[in-house]
């Protein structure tokens, strides 16, 4: 078995996690010309980081929407924890890519407002708000404004925002598409600690075969548009390493050109 076979293997069910979410048959179109998606069947383990990875505009977004009820699909169902999804839920929360902050509102009160929307009591709200602060590392920047704020800490505000509610999925799109590789580096091992505390189910969307390698449980690469599943793949990486050794290992290289020379004919 080569190496590039031993670091990459497609999910068989029976070795599967409890699925959290489940997306049944499930198309999308925009008016009569557009077809985002078509056909899309897919498991997503609890406790998982899954990634969609794919060629622009292969609906990748479209498909994380759907899934947080933000978007209706034009045919086939989405279900959490076995119920079917019909709009937002609680069991859901959405990290954007441009952030979404309130820009007249501070950092504890952009992080606590989901929990406001829920009717959370001011104390228990902020209390809850403060602890997410924290474990993001923006101690110290609870009364700023969005303004006063570097990219990467305005999404770091998103991320404590989601956490906050206690969602047992994170749906993440491109989080950190909108800073610097250094700062993106750091908030991909930020992200891996937070998994070890939280155990939630995440779903993560990236342009970046690296990134997805290097962050994730399974990965699903997606055709063109319309997007359909083209393969479900899984990283065989061992993360009890330093980042720098995690990518230098041949397991990480070879997960990272297997799935370049399966998109490699998506390039534009």
């Amino acid at each position: 078995m080569t190496a590039a076979a031993r670091a990459v293997r497609a999910i068989s069910s029976a070795d599967a996690a409890k699925p959290v979410v489940e997306v049944r048959n499930l198309g999308k179109r925009y008016g009569s010309q557009v077809e985002a998606l078509r056909d899309i069947n897919l498991d997503f383990p609890a406790g998982q980081l899954t990634s969609l990875l794919g060629p622009s505009g292969c609906g990748k977004t479209t498909l994380l929407k759907i899934i947080a009820g933000l978007l209706p699909a034009t045919n086939g169902e989405v279900f959490v924890n076995g119920q079917k999804v019909t709009g937002p839920g609680p069991e859901r929360a959405f990290v954007f890519q441009d952030f979404a902050l309130l820009p007249w509102a501070t950092v504890v009160r952009n992080a606590a407002f989901g929990l406001e929307l829920r009717g959370v009591p001011v104390a228990e709200r902020e209390k809850t708000a403060r602890h997410y602060i924290d474990q993001v590392g923006l101690s110290g920047f609870e009364n700023r404004y969005p303004h006063e704020l570097s990219g990467g800490m305005r999404q770091r505000v998103g991320l404590a925002r989601a956490l906050a509610v206690n969602a047992d999925v994170l749906l993440l799109d491109e989080p950190f598409s909108a800073v610097d590789e250094q700062n993106r580096r750091k908030f991909q091992e930020d992200l891996l600690k937070l998994r070890q505390v939280e155990n939630k189910t995440l779903i993560f969307v990236t342009h970046s075969i690296e990134e997805a390698v290097y962050l994730s449980d399974r990965i699903v690469l997606l055709s063109p548009r319309p997007g359909r599943v083209s393969e479900v793949i899984e990283p065989r990486i061992s993360r009890d390493r330093s980042p720098d050794q995690i990518r230098r290992d041949s397991a990480y290289l070879d997960t990272v050109e297997t799935i370049w020379r399966g998109l490699r004919d998506y390039a534009d």
